[in-house]
């Protein structure tokens, strides 16, 4: 194409083919008029690639969770036992009444205790671990006289049943005081008992015999309590 008969303005003109026509993007016949909207479209393409940039940043990510569940068993053994609890240091008998009439006593035993269910069971029992002393007084082991004996009996147990009758106590086998059953505990109601600790109390008698020399005398009991 042939610049001759065309005026300088429209020499300069910057001109762009778009499907076969010629547009000029410059009016008034310099190149620069097209560079600087080109540069601004350039900025505005720009500034469009940075707010999407941003806008992808500020977007919540989503994320796939994996969620796994476990169980586990946590098993508590509670294994049956008993104890005693609170003995007075001592326990004087004394008399009474009539002449030569017995000495009595009492002892209250606390105690607690828990049994198997089903096939548990328990006791209390108590022995006489020494015979009185000094000699010439009363004798657990061998009385003086015959029915000269210590004895006792139970009563008022709140766990466990107490001994039947009257006991004879002795320095050779433990006898019994409390008898527990299966599936027995001490303290919270239900299937427990009510009280915490439980008691018993043993009622002591000592025959008055005329043989005893007079004096102090004094004898070592010893309780044992179980559970199975």
């Amino acid at each position: 194409m042939s610049d001759q008969g065309k005026s300088p303005a429209h020499r300069c003109c910057l001109r762009f083919q778009y499907r076969g026509r010629c547009a000029c993007l410059s009016g008034a016949g310099s190149v620069s008029g097209a560079v600087s909207k080109l540069n601004m479209l350039g900025w505005l393409i720009k500034c469009l690639v940075s707010l999407v940039a941003w806008a992808a940043l500020l977007a919540p990510i989503s994320l796939q969770a994996a969620t796994l569940t476990t169980t586990q068993t946590l098993q508590a053994v509670i294994s049956p036992l008993g104890g005693l609890f609170s003995f007075p240091t001592s326990v004087t008998l004394t008399k009474s009444g009539v002449t030569f009439s017995n000495y009595t006593g009492s002892l209250s035993v606390q105690y607690r205790a828990r049994t198997t269910q089903s096939t548990g069971s328990g006791s209390i029992t108590v022995k006489a671990t020494a015979d009185f002393a000094p000699t010439g007084g009363p004798s657990i082991a061998t009385p003086p006289s015959t029915g000269d004996a210590v004895q006792y009996t139970c009563s008022g147990a709140t766990l466990g049943t107490s001994c039947s009758g009257t006991q004879t106590m002795s320095t050779s086998i433990a006898t019994n005081v409390v008898t527990l059953s299966a599936s027995e505990c001490t303290g919270g109601g239900g299937s427990c008992s009510s009280a915490s600790p439980n008691t018993v109390t043993l009622n002591f008698t000592l025959t008055n015999d005329p043989e005893y020399k007079a004096g102090t005398y004094s004898a070592t009991l010893t309780f044992t309590i179980s559970a199975t």
